[in-house]
């Protein structure tokens, strides 16, 4: 008897361990933060009206799901744009489409991202062959890297529209030397880090036309003054590509 009171004892213990070990200042983990990620490790469903680091980190990782002519504020606050963002994301991967990120959303984008945060199709060193610092732009050095960063995401949503198919860059970041360098415009958003050119297959035309549903506030394009061998998409700037009706 005393030996199975023992036991029921330790029992109990384990159970409450176990409680303890799920939850965090009232905040009841996930499942998925069972499984750390060598770049980020989500510990909460998250949802419409929720705000932190959390929500922000989402929000890059689906800022390429934000709709027809649209661009998701990474700001942290899970409103409705952001709710549709992740719509489409679970649309884009077959899960169910609810507009709250759980395990099933977290572990898709965990098989997406590498550990340093980047998506596994895209890296830094694709979107900076000016130099290794991410320095001599038109904003801080961390700043640029970020906005690089929320590209690749981008061009991971563009990439999977497309079919999974390669997508070649040819100029990301310039520091002012890099974008005289090569006769960039005074004003060009490489200088921010958030442009990529791309080139090559699929077409330039396909490539701008897609691009309208996933982020890009600037796309230019064949037609457009100088761009009529690549497909330029950045964050800002409005869109021309008029021999491919955009």
């Amino acid at each position: 008897m005393e030996s199975f009171m023992i036991r029921r004892l330790g029992t109990v213990i384990a159970a409450l361990a176990l409680a303890a070990a799920t939850t965090v200042t009232g905040v009841t983990l996930t499942a998925s933060a069972a499984h750390a990620d060598g770049c980020y490790t989500w510990g909460r469903t998250l949802s419409q009206g929720m705000s932190g680091e959390d929500v922000r980190q989402l929000q890059i990782r689906v800022a390429g799901y934000p709709g027809y002519g649209a661009v998701l504020t990474i700001d942290g606050a899970y409103g409705p744009a952001t709710r549709s963002a992740v719509i489409r994301f679970q649309q884009a991967y077959g899960l169910g489409a609810d507009g709250v990120a759980g395990p099933q959303t977290f572990n898709r984008l965990y098989a997406l991202q590498d550990d340093d945060c980047t998506p596994v199709n895209f890296s830094y060193a694709e979107l900076n062959n000016c130099n290794s610092t991410w320095s001599g732009g038109a904003v801080a050095a961390s700043t640029a890297r970020a906005n690089a960063l929320v590209s690749m995401w981008k061009l991971q949503a563009l990439r999977h529209a497309l079919g999974d198919v390669p997508i070649a860059i040819s100029s990301s970041f310039r520091s002012y030397a890099c974008n005289s360098a090569v006769g960039g415009a005074s004003n060009s958003r490489h200088l921010y880090g958030d442009a990529v050119d791309l080139v090559g297959s699929p077409s330039l035309c396909r490539l701008a036309q897609q691009a309208r549903n996933h982020g890009f506030g600037q796309i230019l394009g064949p037609g457009y003054p100088d761009h009529n061998d690549h497909t330029h998409v950045a964050a800002v700037g409005g869109w021309s590509a008029p021999t491919c009706g955009i």
